[in-house]
């Protein structure tokens, strides 16, 4: 049962205050579709239909970089997968805001502007803090509930994402939901099968914790990536070092690891499955080379080997869950897209519960036309999928939990939280 209440639990025609995470990457100042509009307008579309007036908040970049940018493209983007019109005003709370919202009739839908334009949004701080802004005390005043379906930002204390689950009727929206049950089903659900964790993409760190956190529940790790090559070092193979290239990156994150490294190899050593051979470029073609042929580390690997991908796909094929974070190789160049695409292809084929995400992995399974609903989940999650599988507990979740126990404890008496400011 998920922790927190859903939209199944919401009256109809309500003044829905909904967070969305657009967050999206901006190339020459055009904000670029991706997945997260396609997941969070299924939301959208379900509260319009039931006569909500819809009242979205998101965020665009960070403070003082080049894509915090303003969510105008946001809603026209947002529009084109609803079908239905998506208003949007440049102003986030105060007298204009709080006209346009009364203006709202059942079904329609307003973007107010990015978040993180304002100065109660951030800093990270307690939710009660959060909930005490100006910010948040003016829009609560205005609107029945909140939504938050913001599952990929929910580790983070801001004001947008934990304030108003203090002061409002809170639920969990249904891309909160779905992300919620399928990143802790490795810790929550019991498999009757070999459980498969493969472990790619740049940070070692993040990979490490996971195994340590994960060593009693997962029966095999299928490494690649710089943590492929930085637990080949450890084994004594001579990869996983720099070799003056803008590129590579291997030997800070060996002097910040390697002992956490080769304490894992020692514990979870059986375990762990890494790559016999690895590809690079040579002349523009793709070039395959064993590890156990290699010398001396003269070039910058881009992609675990074929004969590794094979290997690994046989040990997903045996497999009852996957979980995948990272990608063994950098996918957005088909030459070294091997690894990652023949790990995927081999998830789709075969019968076991999945779950991909993890930073940018989960856009490989568009680029390269696999089909969606050969997953049971694609996360468009990143730091939130990361510490859900490492058993963190995530700030915009435990306040959509509390909020649902007081609620439920209190039977629809909880006193929401309004001060005058």
């Amino acid at each position: 049962m998920t922790p927190f209440r859903t939209l199944d639990s919401l009256p109809d025609a309500q003044r829905v205050l909904l967070r969305l995470d657009l967050n999206s990457p901006v190339e020459s100042g055009k904000v670029q579709d991706n997945r997260r509009f396609t997941r969070h307008s299924q939301t959208v579309a379900e509260l319009a239909s039931k006569d909500h007036q819809v009242i979205i908040l998101a965020h665009q970049g960070r403070p003082g970089n080049r894509d915090c940018i303003s969510l105008a493209q946001h809603a026209d983007i947002l529009e084109s997968y609803l079908n239905h019109e998506v208003a949007f005003i440049d102003d986030t709370y105060g007298a204009r805001v709080t006209d346009a919202i009364e203006k709202l009739e059942p079904g329609q839908i307003l973007l107010l502007e990015n978040t993180r334009m304002l100065d109660d949004e951030l800093p990270e701080e307690d939710p009660t803090v959060k909930a005490n802004t100006e910010f948040v005390q003016s829009l609560s005043a205005i609107v029945d509930c909140y939504v938050n379906d913001a599952y990929s930002t929910a580790h983070r204390s801001h004001a947008s994402l934990v304030g108003f689950a203090r002061t409002l009727p809170a639920y969990g929206g249904r891309v909160m939901q779905a992300e919620y049950d399928a990143n802790t089903a490795i810790a929550g659900k019991e498999f009757d099968g070999q459980v498969t964790m493969v472990l790619g993409g740049t940070k070692a760190g993040d990979i490490i914790e996971m195994m340590e956190y994960l060593g009693e529940t997962v029966d095999t790790f299928l490494l690649g990536g710089i943590a492929g090559e930085l637990f080949l070092r450890a084994s004594g193979a001579p990869v996983g070092y720099d070799i003056q290239t803008e590129t590579d990156q291997c030997d800070t994150q060996w002097k910040e690891n390697h002992a956490s490294i080769k304490t894992v190899l020692a514990e979870y050593g059986g375990q762990i499955e890494l790559p016999t051979d690895l590809a690079y470029e040579i002349t523009g073609n793709r070039k395959e080379q064993a590890v156990a042929g290699i010398d001396k580390k003269e070039t910058f690997y881009l992609d675990i080997g074929t004969e590794t991908a094979m290997r690994y796909a046989d040990v997903i094929r045996d497999s009852t869950a996957v979980f995948v974070k990272g990608a063994l190789g950098v996918f957005e160049d088909e030459r070294f897209a091997v690894g990652t695409v023949t790990i995927l292809e081999a998830i789709a084929d075969t019968d076991c519960f999945s779950v991909v995400g993890g930073g940018d992995t989960s856009r490989a399974v568009g680029i390269y036309n696999l089909d969606a609903d050969s997953f049971d989940h694609i996360s468009i999650a990143g730091g939130a999928y990361l510490r859900a599988l490492t058993g963190e507990p995530l700030v915009g979740v435990e306040v959509l939990k509390s909020g649902w126990c007081e609620w439920n404890i209190c039977e629809w008496a909880y006193a929401p939280i309004h001060t005058t400011i």
